[in-house]
């Protein structure tokens, strides 16, 4: 079975950082483009990161500059490094995997950024 687990969400005030980690199993991780989405409430589902198994990165244009995603690829670990965050970074954030033309979703971790 393949399994993303995500941790380190929590509440944090704006300008605070956050550092949310996904740990894979089941997959060819090495191969695997990695990335992470998120959802606000009433809102539709975004993408935030993206790695791909050779290093090449994009992200969202609103996170641009304060986000940094990375993977290790010896823990099969990928991480979203969260600084300045703003109260419109409240949302609940997923880790993806892609596996050929397969793709699996972590259970997801609640990030809250307020005063």
């Amino acid at each position: 079975q393949v399994q993303l687990v995500e941790s380190g969400g929590g509440v944090v005030q704006p300008g605070g950082s956050l550092r949310l980690s996904c740990a894979a199993s089941g997959l060819d991780f090495g191969t695997s483009p990695m990335s992470w989405y998120r959802r606000a409430p009433g809102k539709q589902r975004e993408a935030v990161a993206w790695i791909s198994e050779s290093g090449f990165t994009q992200y969202l244009g609103s996170v641009k500059g304060r986000f940094t995603i990375s993977r290790d690829n010896a823990k099969n670990t990928s991480d979203l490094q969260m600084n300045n965050l703003k109260p419109e970074d409240t949302a609940m954030y997923w880790c993806r995997a892609e596996s050929g033309y397969n793709v699996y979703w972590g259970q997801g971790t609640q990030v809250t950024v307020s005063s």
